[in-house]
């Protein structure tokens, strides 16, 4: 799937980075696909393409050079419009006005393209850096002051959830003993219980500690081992963590997957939201789901691109970045809406919440989804 996506994506990107022709052959010049009399840069019968491909090194050179920096002039309509002027954009599909613009779908499979290789790009950079983090600690374990400072933050970070752990408890044991109907005995002993696996843990905690200030090597163990209900619990999440710890060490392996099924993902969104604002202006009869199919279109290329810029920034900016990009978002929704079908304000405003929470809730929904099996994969 992901093969296909990119060389249509590919495809698409030629469009934009398109030179002028200048090896079209003269009027009158038979086809050499169906020997018809060409009249222009295409053949009228068969569709084929009459540039004659012949070229030398120094037009190669020269071609290669001019489709980087000469783009398609419906680029520069197209593209401001998508950012600026979403609802004219969307109403000149929805009207027919489509040759002054670059195709809704091949601007959706680029705008898909770049934030694939963005959200790939970020994923290797961050496990990179959590390679460097772990380098860093494990030189700092080698000293004898490393070492004590780390044994020191396992023993603050125990007590702290030991306390923690033990306040929630007992407010839990004074709610239930307020209930007249319970069962006090019942009550103190669950109580008790849980205090003495908390205690447990707690020692479990300790004794890590000591290991890590004595310079040996503790990998991250199970603190419930042992405790009472352990196997139960361990049972439960033995899948789980197993897949967690493959996906760990091995975390390239893990993001390929999850892109994997991301493509899937974005492209079932493209339905979802189509459908979506389809149910939402079902009273405008003149408009159909091809057109709203396009309007969503837009829409998510919109998002797709200003989330592969964000992703290409230091990580010290991209909350802030992300932040501006959720209100633009609703703001470029907004806009979409009150352009494309001539919505009222009010009633733009309130069909954009109810596409907000629909594109939320598919993408939160879907996206736990290829998370988990990529890790059932593993």
């Amino acid at each position: 799937m992901s093969i296909e996506l990119e060389t249509a994506a590919i495809g698409g990107l030629s469009g934009f980075l398109r030179a002028k022709r200048k090896h079209v052959p003269p009027p009158g010049t038979p086809c050499a696909n169906c020997a018809t009399p060409l009249e222009g840069a295409y053949c009228h019968v068969c569709g084929q393409d009459a540039d004659l491909h012949k070229r030398s090194i120094r037009h190669l050179v020269f071609e290669a050079v001019e489709g980087l920096f000469e783009f398609d002039g419906r680029i520069w309509r197209t593209f401001p419009a998508l950012f600026f002027r979403p609802g004219r954009l969307a109403r000149d599909y929805i009207e027919g006005r489509i040759v002054r613009h670059v195709p809704p779908f091949r601007t959706f499979l680029v705008a898909l393209l770049l934030f694939i290789f963005a959200a790939e790009h970020a994923a290797h950079e961050e496990t990179l850096a959590e390679a460097h983090r772990k380098q860093v600690e494990a030189a700092k374990l080698a000293t004898p002051q490393g070492r004590a400072e780390a044994s020191q933050k396992l023993r603050a970070e125990a007590a702290k959830d030991l306390k923690e752990n033990l306040d929630e408890d007992a407010k839990d044991r004074l709610d239930d003993l307020k209930d007249s109907d319970a069962n006090r005995a019942k009550v103190e002993t669950s109580y008790a219980a849980r205090v003495a696996r908390h205690q447990a843990r707690y020692q479990r905690a300790l004794q890590r500690a000591d290991l890590v200030a004595q310079g040996q090597q503790v990998s991250v163990v199970d603190l419930d081992t042992d405790l009472p209900g352990a196997q139960k619990h361990r049972a439960k999440e033995s899948w789980w963590k197993a897949a967690i710890k493959k996906a760990t060490a091995n975390p390239d392996y893990y993001w390929s997957i999850v892109f994997e099924w991301g493509h899937r993902l974005a492209i079932v969104l493209l339905p979802v939201l189509g459908v979506t604002l389809a149910g939402l202006y079902r009273k405008h009869k003149d408009v159909f789901l091809y057109d709203h199919l396009l309007v969503a279109m837009n829409l998510l290329s919109f998002n797709f691109l200003i989330s592969a810029a964000g992703l290409m920034l230091p990580a010290s900016w991209m909350s802030w970045w992300f932040l501006g990009a959720t209100l633009w978002s609703v703001v470029n929704l907004y806009q979409t809406l009150r352009g494309a079908y001539g919505s009222s304000r009010l009633g733009a405003a309130l069909k954009t919440l109810v596409v907000d929470l629909v594109a939320f809730f598919a993408f939160t929904f879907g996206l736990t989804g290829v998370f988990l099996l990529a890790l059932a994969q593993l």
